[in-house]
């Protein structure tokens, strides 16, 4: 399993009271040292990211050691003096603002924790091989494509319960408890939902949405059995918005050099995306994201161009959701199929333009494995 992942970020608040304290310099300086030991940032989850707020004096003796960590994605300066920040600050990429009025510092981090979401939303992939030449074992990693292309087959063809969906209520409220907004949507949601408002509630930035894609994410397989009725609704959904003319549709992601290398090692091969994939048809949109992106080491940006025809769809279908997000935005079902024709890097813009087009399991290459598989999963 590949994954390119991305958490919510956290927000990290750190100020001296120098204006207060006679231990300033013994304050920043024991902060700073927790910092270096781990006890912080560095101590949490790779996957974890962490936004940090920092005046001037404390930031000048605390970045130096985090900036390059994978968990700080973003550092803000927040101090009375503007102007006196300039000098040093410009080597460090990861500094996105320095402000003075606390309005304007939230209205720059809403501004760019939107950016940020879209670019580093969860994604996983598994990938499938006709090269026996690869160094990895050919068996293994396709092994592990077909696992969740059947586990998302079965799981759909098993009717849903009262007691299914009163078991996933039961666990998101516990989730989420203490969080008076998300308790209210699931009110909400065990009130009033019904199956043709299944993509309502996938493209509103609630429970529904934050929940899917988190356990497709770790493929907690018996979340998404409890899923199972509601990731059969958006299919029947999407099925009903289904374009029905050949688009040309672009994602925008940040990706680590290592992602990047492993998808560079499986081209001209096949990639299933497991998760629901939103696109757009907006080409100058999915790079105007990228272009706010400021050089990190090991990330890359990127950007997924996909040719999808409608003629192909036969289980996956993509269906255009314009109605719901108010812009062009094409929607995939989740374990859709690519074929990854070429990676390239733009030389103006430095973005690497990844090329795939969609495919169906009547590829040839796809079909008579999955059919063999299939058989012998019904003699089991």
């Amino acid at each position: 399993r590949h994954e390119l992942f991305r958490a919510p970020a956290r927000i990290s608040y750190l100020k001296s009271q120098y204006k207060r304290q006679n231990l300033y310099d013994e304050h920043i300086q024991k902060i700073a040292d927790s910092f270096k030991n781990g006890d912080h940032v560095e101590e949490r989850s790779e996957n974890e990211r962490v936004i940090i707020i920092v005046n001037d004096e404390l930031g000048r003796v605390i970045i130096p050691s985090i900036f390059k960590l994978r968990q700080v994605i973003s550092i803000y300066i927040y101090d009375t003096d503007k102007e006196r920040n300039k000098e040093w600050i410009e080597k460090f990429t990861k500094i996105k603002a320095v402000t003075v009025e606390l309005d304007e510092l939230i209205i720059r981090i809403q501004t760019d924790h939107k950016i940020q979401k879209i670019l580093q939303e969860p994604l996983c992939i598994d990938f499938f091989t006709v090269d026996s030449n690869l160094s990895q074992s050919a068996d293994n990693v396709n092994g592990q494509f077909l696992f969740f292309q059947l586990l998302i087959e079965c799981l759909l063809q098993i009717k849903p319960t009262n007691v299914d969906t009163s078991e996933l209520i039961k666990i998101c409220q516990n989730e989420y408890e203490g969080n008076e907004l998300e308790l209210s949507n699931l009110c909400d949601f065990k009130r009033s939902y019904s199956s043709d408002k299944a993509l309502w509630w996938y493209t509103r930035q609630s429970f529904f949405y934050k929940v899917l894609n988190a356990i497709l994410f770790t493929e907690n397989i018996h979340m998404i059995f409890l899923f199972r009725s509601f990731i059969s609704d958006i299919q029947h959904e999407l099925k009903k918005y289904q374009t029905h003319h050949p688009v040309r549709v672009y994602r925008e992601q940040i990706i680590s050099s290592d992602e990047l290398n492993t998808l560079k090692k499986y081209l001209g091969q096949f990639i299933s995306i497991n998760s629901f994939f939103s696109t757009t048809t907006n080409y100058q949109q999915a790079v105007s994201f990228l272009d706010v992106f400021n050089n990190s080491e090991n990330f890359e940006p990127i950007l997924f161009e996909i040719y999808a025809d409608p003629d192909i769809v036969v289980a996956k279908p993509f269906g255009d959701i314009s109605e719901y997000l108010g812009e062009s935005r094409i929607l995939f079902m989740l374990g859709s199929i690519f074929h990854l024709n070429s990676i390239k890097r733009n030389e103006n813009n430095q973005i690497w333009i990844i090329q795939m087009t969609l495919c169906s399991e009547n590829e040839p290459d796809l079909k008579q494995i999955l059919m063999h598989t299939k058989q012998n999963e019904r003699k089991l």
